[in-house]
């Protein structure tokens, strides 16, 4: 069992924080997406660290007036369950913060596996 913990708010400027570090080259083409922290996903389980929710700019017709954004939702609690401290939690949001843009640019799974981001 985790020996420490973060709030909801500390862990919102935690991914702030990672997104900020990014390199410019992965996040400037980054339209219309919200990036969102939840404690845990829909079903409640531990398993889901992140995920993309939209349609890939791969996939995208015209995107019109009013359209409401995609999102990329990192969740707070497996993110923890699976770091030993906070150093590797902002391991793993980076990891995942790449791994679910990637999804945003049409990169599936099986290709991100391949490039050691799976």
């Amino acid at each position: 069992m985790r020996s420490w913990a973060l709030d909801a708010t500390a862990f919102e400027a935690l991914v702030v924080e990672e997104l900020d570090k990014l390199p410019d080259d992965m996040v400037d083409n980054l339209v219309n997406l919200a990036f969102v922290t939840l404690d845990r996903p829909a079903d409640g389980s531990l398993r889901l660290l992140g995920e993309y929710d939209g349609v890939d700019i791969t996939r995208r017709g015209n995107y019109g007036f009013g359209e409401l954004p995609d999102r990329i939702v990192l969740y707070r609690e497996p993110l923890l369950s699976v770091s030993k401290d906070l150093d590797d939690l902002r391991r793993q949001v980076h990891v995942t913060l790449v791994h679910e843009i990637a999804h945003y640019n049409g990169i599936g799974d099986e290709e991100l596996h391949d490039l050691g981001w799976g």
